[in-house]
């Protein structure tokens, strides 16, 4: 494989170069991390964000089970080990592919509104309040999905007993397990916030000292809920006990919320047709709304399709400008049109002749001065919305698994902000704060924000679970955390992956170059920072910073799986 990856590296230079670093043996240098060759198998691969995880999903693909058994054994693991990203208490996008049929299926998990929950829940004297004063608390807390999606996905394309499924995760709160380095770092930074609830406290600062970098942390309670939904599935959670521990916290918080009994009974998974954009001669498929992922990730490759970013290659400032102005053409589409398609029509978005008209705009030599929302066409009468400017803040983590009968799965599970709520449930795991993915305001100069809060609506995302398709079947299984630049980091590895030719790890490793909203974010500590100048004598103006990403691909050539884990967090890829 090393033999395999140094050509398809020696085509691009010094970016690429980087990507190739990266997945040395050597140690890497600035934030890319240390990290394994690519890893390759002819039969089965799960990628994780934690080798625990990797390794609870590996066993049970070892075993003869389905890519959706290993999905419950790593998700219910990541709760445990990489509490702070995802778990019970938050809410997921699954897609699937079935090898025996050939369809691609995605399913909904993600948290709802309380029915109590009006469009003004996070406002205070008709203002907005601040982004950490509404997460801090049971305000932010939406009703979970992630119990009853793994529940779901089981039923329907699981081969392992259920309840076998949640005994690594159990024996690894029983026993203790190793705190990682990045939990332990996380923790000590946010030591202001998990101190405001008291069962935080305890659990991630016991005797009043934040838990380090390989203590050994137990969690009993969690043993429990994980023995309670084995036994007696998805329903252990949303009634009886941990029901009811679950609305106490929210309700009794310091600053409480609205959450009921009602809400955790009235839940449901909602299947959700597939959303695909045509990309080089490939079908790019994900989470449709309220996910924003699938169409914004659609909309870039759409606007970028016209253009050779091959023959440009990955150092090319003028690459880079298309990609980040064809961002920014999407980003301006999602803020007014995306939102929960239950409650507010979404227009034509992938219209191939509406998108080769946003796409001419990308003709100039500079940067865009403006960019703003183009008119889609609409399958009724078009809709006055406003501009949303919600904040999605970096957490959330994802799993992609290949099993041994060519299933593929892309899941990308969260509770929104690090730590959520910063609650933490009586059954040892943390409550989310997706509420505040909606809009904190209802309206923007007169006209309804389409993302703004509504009783059992699922608020917006930027989660972007994908699986790319050729002919049929799945050529690259992809995701990653990260708040609204996910689908940066999605769009970019996409792009690596087939047009610059490198392999997942290569791709995932590349250096992360997002623009969103104007400004052009750079990857501090890597060669990304090379390109600065070029781009600010383009018009854009620059930012250096830390983009931590936690991109899980897998690609599958010729019956060969490829993986790679992104070098920026703990990830690992395993395949046999």
């Amino acid at each position: 494989m090393r033999a395999v990856l140094a050509l398809i590296l020696m085509t691009t230079p010094a970016l690429a170069q980087e990507a190739a670093d990266a997945v040395a043996p050597e140690q890497a240098t600035g934030l890319v991390r240390e990290t394994p060759e690519p890893v390759t198998s002819d039969n089965w691969m799960v990628v994780a964000a934690n080798p625990l995880a990797s390794e609870a999903g590996a066993k049970v693909l070892r075993a003869g089970g389905s890519a959706a058994d290993a999905m419950v054994a790593v998700q219910v693991t990541l709760g445990l080990v990489e509490p702070q990203s995802s778990g019970l208490g938050g809410g997921a996008f699954l897609v699937w592919y079935d090898a025996e049929t050939g369809e691609i299926t995605t399913l909904d998990g993600r948290e709802t509104a309380p029915m109590a929950a009006t469009p003004t829940l996070f406002q205070k004297d008709g203002e907005p309040m601040g982004f950490f004063d509404a997460v801090v608390g049971g305000l932010s807390v939406g009703t979970p999905g992630t119990p009853m999606l793994l529940e779901e996905a089981h039923r329907r394309w699981g081969r392992a007993n259920w309840s076998g499924l949640f005994d690594e995760a159990i024996g690894l709160a029983e026993d203790g397990f190793s705190v990682s380095p990045r939990l332990a770092a996380l923790v000590a930074e946010d030591e202001e916030f998990l101190s405001v609830a008291p069962a935080t406290a305890d659990y991630f600062m016991p005797g009043g000292s934040a838990i380090a970098e390989g203590d050994t942390l137990t969690n009993a309670a969690y043993a429990e809920t994980l023995r309670a939904i084995a036994a007696r599935g998805a329903d252990a959670f949303y009634h009886g006990e941990v029901a009811e521990g679950i609305v106490a916290t929210v309700r009794g918080a310091a600053q409480p919320g609205v959450l009921s009994l009602e809400d955790l009974d009235a839940y449901e998974v909602v299947e959700r047709p597939a959303v695909c954009a045509p990309y080089r001669g490939a079908e790019v498929c994900g989470m449709g709304p309220p996910s924003s992922g699938a169409l914004t990730v659609g909309q870039i490759l759409a606007l970028l399709e016209p253009y050779e970013l091959a023959a440009m290659g990955p150092d090319s400032p003028d690459a880079w400008r298309l990609i980040g102005d064809a961002s920014r053409l999407a980003f301006a589409d999602r803020g007014r049109y995306m939102a929960d398609t239950d409650y507010v029509p979404v227009p034509r978005l992938l219209d191939p002749d509406y998108l080769a008209g946003r796409a001419e705009l990308l003709e100039g030599d500079d940067s865009l001065p403006e960019v703003s929302p183009g008119m889609p066409p609409w399958d009724h009468a078009a809709l006055d919305l406003g501009d949303d400017a919600s904040i999605e803040l970096p957490s959330t983590s994802h799993i992609s698994i290949v099993d041994a009968d060519g299933n593929a799965l892309s899941m990308t599970t969260t509770i929104e902000n690090g730590f959520g709520s910063r609650l933490l449930a009586p059954g040892g795991f943390l409550l989310n704060n997706e509420l505040t993915d909606f809009s904190f305001s209802t309206h923007d100069e007169g006209s309804p924000i389409a993302n703004r809060v509504e009783p059992g609506k699922r608020p917006r995302s930027s989660m972007s679970p994908t699986i790319v398709m050729e002919d049929g079947a799945p050529v690259f299984v992809v995701g990653s955390p990260g708040g609204s630049r996910i689908i940066g980091y999605v769009a970019k590895t996409i792009v690596a992956h087939m047009d610059w030719g490198m392999d997942p790890q290569a791709a995932v490793a590349l250096p992360n170059l997002v623009n969103r909203f104007g400004t052009y974010d750079l990857e501090d500590g890597t060669a990304a920072t090379d390109l600065q100048g070029p781009l600010e004598e383009l018009g854009f103006e620059v930012n250096v910073r830390d983009l931590t990403s936690g991109l899980h691909a897998i690609a599958v050539r010729d019956g060969t799986l490829i993986g790679g884990a992104d070098p920026r967090r703990e990830g690992l890829a395993i395949g046999e």
